[in-house]
C-alpha cells in the first residue's frame, strides 16, 4: 500500500498526518506527539507486514542518539498517553526546511547508482574505481527532495538546496549534517558498526534556531555494518532495512516495475529484521531492549 492505515484515536491528541511509518498528533499544549508505528516502507511502498518492536526500538534508538549528540533537538518529553507508551514522544512544532539532508562516509543505494552513472553523487566529482561498500576519504552532503507519500525521494545538488532554502540555510544544513555525522561515525565505530550513511531532517523554531527533529541516526534512516565483516565489493552484511530490500529484491519474485504491490514479509525475514534492529540499538547504547 502507498497509504497508512488510519491512525489510532489518542483521547487529548489530534490526528494531523501520517507517514510511512510516523503518525503526528497535535496536543492541547501545541506540542507534537510523534508516534512510531511498526509499519516498515520499502521502495517507496509501506509494506503488509510489520515488524514487531520497531516503532519502540526506533525511538529508543534516536532518543539515545539525542543524548550523545550536543545539538538542539525537537524533544520536549517522553510523557506520553500510556496507548503510546515507549513508541513516541512531545517534540516542537517546527518549520521543518523540504529537504532530506543525507550524509556519505561510504557508497551504497542510490548513490552508488548515481555514482555508476555519472562518476559523481549528487554532483559531487567522485574517485574513478569505487564500487559497493567504498570508504570515501571526506565524507559528503548528498541531499535528497522530501518528496511526497508515495513517491520517490530524488538526490538533488547542493545548488538545488540554495534554490529552495537560501545560501545560509543551506551552508548551516550541509556543515551541521556533516559535523552530526562524523561524530556518530566516530561513535558507532567505537562499538564496532561502521555508519555508512544517514538522513536528517531539520526544522527552524521562530526564532531561527536550526533543530535536528524526527528519527535520528536509526537502522529506518541509516546503513549501519558490522565492522568485522566490512568487505568493499559486495553487499554488506547490515542491521538495517537492507534485509527487507535484499529478499524483495533478489528472493521474492516480486518486480519492482511492475507496479505491483511488494508481497507479505516471510516470517523468517521478519525476525532477521527485528532482531538486526534491536542488535544494533543493543550494541551502539550498551543497553538492552525491553521491548
Amino acid at each position: 500500500m502507498t497509504t497508512p492505515p488510519q491512525a489510532p484515536e489518542i483521547p487529548g491528541a489530534k490526528h494531523i498526518h501520517s507517514g510511512k511509518v510516523r503518525d503526528l498528533y497535535e496536543l492541547e499544549s501545541g506540542d507534537l506527539l510523534m508516534v512510531a508505528s511498526d509499519r516498515m516502507s520499502a521502495f517507496d511502498w509501506i509494506l503488509e507486514t510489520p515488524i514487531p518492536d520497531k516503532g519502540k526500538v526506533l525511538t529508543a534508538m534516536s532518543l539515545w542518539w539525542f543524548e550523545q549528540l550536543d545539538v538542539p533537538n525537537h524533544i520536549v518529553s517522553t510523557d506520553v498517553p500510556e496507548e503510546v507508551a515507549g513508541r513516541a514522544v512531545v517534540c516542537e512544532k517546527l518549520a521543518m526546511f523540504p529537504v532530506e539532508c543525507v550524509a556519505r562516509g561510504y557508497l551504497s543505494g542510490s548513490g552508488l547508482l548515481d555514482y555508476n552513472a555519472t562518476g559523481a553523487v549528487c554532483g559531487i566529482p567522485l574517485p574513478s574505481g569505487l564500487v559497493e561498500g567504498s570508504r570515501l576519504e571526506t565524507p559528503i552532503f548528498t541531499p535528497a527532495t522530501k518528496a511526497e507519500l508515495g513517491e520517490h525521494d530524488e538526490n538533488v545538488s547542493y545548488d538545488a538546496v540554495v534554490e529552495t532554502v537560501g545560501a545560509g540555510i543551506a551552508a548551516a544544513l550541509r556543515d551541521t549534517t556533516l559535523d552530526v555525522y562524523a561524530r556518530a561515525r566516530a561513535t558507532a565505530e567505537e562499538r564496532g558498526i561502521i555508519l555508512a550513511d544517514t538522513k536528517f531532517e531539520f526544522g527552524a523554531r521562530a526564532d531561527g534556531t536550526i533543530v535536528l527533529a524526527d528519527e535520528v541516526l536509526t537502522p529506518d534512516s541509516s546503513r549501519f555494518w558490522p565492522a568485522d565483516q566490512w568487505e568493499p565489493g559486495k553487499q554488506q552484511p547490515s542491521y538495517d532495512k537492507q534485509i527487507v530490500r535484499d529478499w524483495l529484491q533478489f528472493e521474492s519474485g516480486w518486480d519492482r516495475k511492475s507496479g505491483e504491490a511488494p508481497p507479505p514479509l516471510s516470517d523468517e525475514v521478519v525476525e532477521r529484521t527485528r532482531a538486526a534492529y534491536i542488535g544494533a540499538y543493543e550494541q551502539l547504547s550498551g543497553r538492552t531492549f525491553e521491548g
